[in-house]
């Protein structure tokens, strides 16, 4: 049975003790399992606290991410491709720090709009690094969750297949896709399809709706989306991320434009997610027992 998970953001874009506190605290008290934190300086964050918090409550916990222009692995620059190995390298011991095995987000490239297209040197010198930083992670016990993204967010990885075929490059076990259905619902040809032809490769999945706010009142054939969980037996993390200007992180909202308040209530916001996608995927899992099962006539 797959587990719910919440964005941090949902709640505080702030790293206070008091703020990290009240996340955790809300995320279990309205039932979710996981809390995914993004962006989080172990400089700033009493890192030993928050994994002792974490697991007190009994929660799962992943980091995610999007490197910066200056920590670009893919760039034709030694110095920042070295750059960006240094931050997903402390990226991955702060998810072990925390107690957590799940690094996701825009880890093979810049995060934001490029303005040029993607070369094959680009592509082969983020491969090369991104499976050397697999190996350090590895033996940490964390995965890399490559986030696919929209084409106004990476010039590189746009679509699932193009992130299995990242994964393949690398020759890695420990780097799998982390499918989100904004993006998906921008970009792939058709989202069910992709993701049961990425079934054994998904590592994390995030439900947001097309316009970032209640899921349900958006685009996305969210039907479409549980069908195929189910249908390639996902039973880890789904987490709900949606973003609004009630609740800002400045370099991220900048990124993903965030321009309008789609919420004020982050506590209505969260039940409504927490209920919307337990029901999904139940009705989805009613619906394939009864396309499975005969119900032959017992005399």
């Amino acid at each position: 049975m797959s587990k719910i998970g919440v964005h941090s953001f949902v709640w505080s874009a702030g790293s206070s003790k008091d703020e990290l506190a009240r996340t955790l605290e809300r995320s279990r008290e309205l039932g979710f399992k996981l809390v995914e934190f993004s962006y989080l300086d172990p400089k700033q964050v009493d890192v030993k606290w928050l994994a002792s918090r974490i697991e007190q409550l009994d929660l799962d916990v992943a980091i995610s991410m999007g490197l910066p222009a200056e920590g670009d692995i893919s760039s034709d620059d030694a110095s920042v491709v070295a750059n960006g190995v240094d931050i997903l390298d402390r990226a991955v011991a702060l998810v072990r720090d925390l107690g957590g095995s799940k690094l996701a987000g825009i880890l093979s490239s810049a995060h934001g709009k490029q303005e040029n297209a993607l070369t094959k040197k680009a592509w082969d010198t983020s491969v090369r690094t991104l499976s050397k930083v697999a190996e350090r992670a590895k033996s940490a016990g964390v995965t890399l969750n490559l986030e696919i993204v929209n084409r106004f967010e990476s010039n590189m990885l746009n679509t699932a297949a193009q992130g299995l075929a990242y994964i393949k490059d690398t020759g890695a076990s420990n780097v799998f896709l982390h499918l989100d259905t904004f993006h998906m619902n921008i970009e792939e040809a058709d989202v069910g399809l992709a993701i049961r032809n990425a079934a054994d490769k998904i590592g994390y999945v995030h439900i947001g709706e097309s316009h970032r706010g209640y899921l349900g009142t958006g685009n996305i054939d969210f039907v479409a989306i549980f069908d195929a969980l189910i249908s390639i037996g996902w039973d880890d993390f789904v987490t709900f991320e949606s973003f609004s200007t009630t609740i800002v992180d400045k370099d991220l909202s900048l990124k993903t434009a965030i321009w309008r308040n789609l919420w004020s209530d982050n506590v209505a916001l969260a039940e409504h997610a927490r209920r919307f996608m337990e029901l999904g995927l139940e009705t989805a899992r009613l619906k394939a027992q009864l396309v499975t099962n005969a119900h032959l006539p017992m005399v």
